[in-house]
């Protein structure tokens, strides 16, 4: 008879074994905070569903560090199989040949049914080839929208149901706000480089340069000093003399958000992303959403928004196992209920038209009012060559270049059309470079 230890000890190599048989895979990503929290939630919710493969995230930092650590990873033969890339790093990963694995021939070798026209199409022609193949998975896609406190409009004598359409309301709302002492100041934006330039191109349908915006090929040029462009930078730098207008500072404009939930500012604009933080933030007033506001003059306007976010990219020099494991994680992404319990309470847009469909039958968008302003905004109409997002190498450099720029002509050392033909020309060096690099 064998005894019970022994049967525990038989129990115990054989699960040993199991585990030692599990396929693990790593997930560079550059979400920390409670996006972070959730991110690693979604990697434990696919761990739980099955016993065969296991994903495990690991935090890098912001979205370049993470990008950067996952080249020099690469060069050392050291690199994950799965790293998170923002949207303006995928002309720099599309040209990585050899260095990653397109998610459609992933999924095609490794049997699992993989269909693009499930995605929006705001969101998937961002990150296909020419032929219409996807080369990376969309994740976690946003696009920015407009903030605004309805307890300051009120006390403007605003109507607090009506943020602002058009630039021209914005401006005249931002002086009777600051005129009736109700705030300090009118408006102030994270990401000038995201939401005051390249948004606002899509969303005037206003080319940002030649090829398509970059999707055409290596060859393509910025053309972002266009007379829509520098008309709405020298608003800006008027607006920022006047007090109307509140520079957030460069990158993503860190000193925005404080203004605005401070009431200083009456209206902010930032990522759909944001909303979690933003309704954190804001329980001492009334918080309304509006789409972001367009000059009406302007043939063409409203567009659509673009995205922004990021997609999860493959990397080369893996094992079948692990790509088996990725093939499996990938599929579990794109169903609805995962995608649903990802978006609705990170603000983020439900990238298949399933999850929205899912979250609407579910009462969010009615019960959460604002919530659904970015997808009505990114799907206003269908995306021309204008607006269905850009695509340039050494693109991460370029909007440090335009940040340097719109400082020079706040500090009054440029004219916006100066600084932006300065954008221009130093961008297209950059642009230049790659393009010998890697042709």
């Amino acid at each position: 008879m064998i005894r019970y230890s022994t049967i525990s000890a038989i129990a115990l190599i054989a699960s040993l074994g199991a585990a030692k048989a599990q396929t693990t895979v790593e997930w560079w990503h550059a979400m920390g905070g409670e996006l972070g929290a959730k991110l690693e939630q979604v990697a434990q919710n696919f761990n739980d569903s099955q016993d065969e493969f296991r994903v495990m995230p690991s935090y890098k930092g912001t979205y370049p560090e993470t990008m950067t650590a996952a080249i020099a990873a690469f060069r050392a033969n050291q690199q994950p199989a799965i790293v998170q890339v923002f949207e303006v790093g995928t002309g720099t990963m599309m040209a990585a040949e050899g260095a990653i694995v397109p998610v459609y021939q992933l999924m095609e070798e490794h049997g699992e049914e993989f269909d693009p026209s499930i995605f929006l199409p705001q969101v998937v022609g961002y990150y296909t080839d020419t032929n219409g193949n996807m080369l990376s998975m969309p994740f976690n896609s946003s696009t920015p929208i407009l903030y605004y406190n309805k307890t300051v409009f009120e006390a403007a004598g605003l109507d607090p149901e009506q943020p602002p359409r058009t630039w021209q309301e914005l401006e005249q709302m931002s002086r009777q706000i600051m005129e009736s002492g109700a705030a300090p100041c009118g408006f102030t934006s994270q990401w000038i480089s995201w939401i005051q330039t390249e948004n606002f191109s899509a969303w005037h349908n206003q080319p940002i340069g030649t090829g398509e915006n970059g999707f055409a090929g290596l060859d393509s040029r910025l053309t972002l000093n266009g007379e829509a462009q520098v008309r709405h930078w020298g608003n800006l730098k008027q607006w920022a003399d006047e007090g109307l207008f509140r520079y957030g500072g460069p990158v993503g404009g860190d000193n925005a958000p404080p203004a605005f939930y401070a009431q200083e500012c009456a209206i902010y604009m930032a990522s759909s992303a944001a909303r979690a933080g933003v309704i954190a933030n804001t329980e001492a007033f009334d918080l309304g959403f509006g789409m972001l506001p367009y000059y009406d003059d302007i043939e063409g306007a409203p567009q659509n928004s673009i995205i922004g976010g990021a997609t999860l990219w493959v990397l080369s020099g893996k094992s079948d196992d692990e790509y088996r494991a990725v093939a499996a994680f990938f599929d579990y992404l794109t169903q609805p209920e995962v995608q649903a319990d990802w978006a609705e309470p990170t603000g983020y847009l439900p990238i298949t038209q399933a999850a929205y469909d899912l979250s609407t039958e579910r009462g969010f968008y009615a019960n959460n009012p604002g919530a659904e302003t970015s997808i009505q905004q990114i799907t206003l109409n269908e995306p021309t060559e204008n607006s269905k997002g850009l695509r340039f190498g050494n693109y991460v450099q370029i909007r440090g270049i335009i940040d340097e720029e719109f400082e020079q002509m706040l500090s009054g050392a440029k004219d916006a059309q100066a600084a932006l033909d300065s954008v221009v020309a130093r961008g297209n060096d950059l642009i230049e470079q790659f393009q010998a690099q890697n042709q």
